[in-house]
């Protein structure tokens, strides 16, 4: 569904990407780990078209998508929930998932995205009407996955979803992430600080070191890897 081909990105004079590749297969959880600084969140901005690759392409579907403007990637059906959740603080919880629903016409479908998505995530239909400022970390990220949700992506992009929140909160964030994998078909691509959880939900995994991809498996395997668990397991 999304094959990265040898993409390279730069930040003025700084090389944040030296030719990574990757690809997540429909239906998949596929998790990319590394160290602050790796690329991991540079990456996800080259797919969802934050910013352009200097070299390389990118495949969505089978078509080249290297260099669309984020808008066209999101009514094509690839939503990116940003690190830091990046929620509307002023705006109610309402009005943040219909925010996600911006380029959406079908208001009969946005109604039932929206029923969807409090059905994953209750709190958010009880909290609807509260600006979404006032709402604890782990609220703010069920908001932020709730409102990519609202594009009806089939491909998912989540930066870090457990940073900043509750541990029980974090459990209850990865459950849904499952599910929605599970019952609503949506491929995920997934970055997250902590790869104990990232690969236990996953079905393969990269490993990003310096702009570098480094290692590329199963998600088992990769937890069995000695290289990998002394960096990134805790041993």
């Amino acid at each position: 569904m999304l094959e990265v081909q040898d993409i390279s990105v730069g930040y003025g004079a700084i090389a944040a990407l030296h030719g990574v590749s990757l690809r997540v297969g429909a239906g998949e959880i596929v998790t990319l780990i590394g160290g602050n600084g790796a690329g991991k969140t540079t990456t996800l901005r080259a797919v969802s078209g934050l910013v352009k690759p200097r070299s390389g392409r990118i495949l969505f579907d089978g078509r080249d998508i290297t260099g669309w403007p984020a808008h066209r990637l999101v009514a094509a059906g690839l939503a990116h929930v940003p690190e830091g959740r990046m929620v509307f603080a002023n705006l109610t919880v309402l009005e943040n998932l219909r925010m996600g629903a911006y380029l959406r016409r079908d208001r009969a479908e946005v109604n039932r995205s929206l029923g969807h998505v409090y059905r994953v995530f209750p709190r958010l239909e009880e909290r609807q009407a509260q600006p979404a400022g006032t709402l604890s970390g782990g609220e703010q990220q069920m908001l932020a996955i709730g409102r990519a949700l609202m594009s009806k992506p089939r491909f998912l992009m989540l930066d870090e979803p457990s940073l900043g929140i509750a541990p029980l909160l974090v459990k209850s964030i990865f459950e849904r992430i499952v599910e929605i994998n599970r019952d609503d078909g949506i491929t995920i691509l997934l970055v997250e600080q902590n790869a104990n959880l990232a690969l236990r939900v996953s079905g393969r995994g990269y490993v990003l070191e310096t702009g570098r991809i480094t290692l590329a498996d199963t998600a088992a395997a990769l937890q069995d890897n000695p290289q990998v668990r002394g960096a990134y397991l805790g041993g």
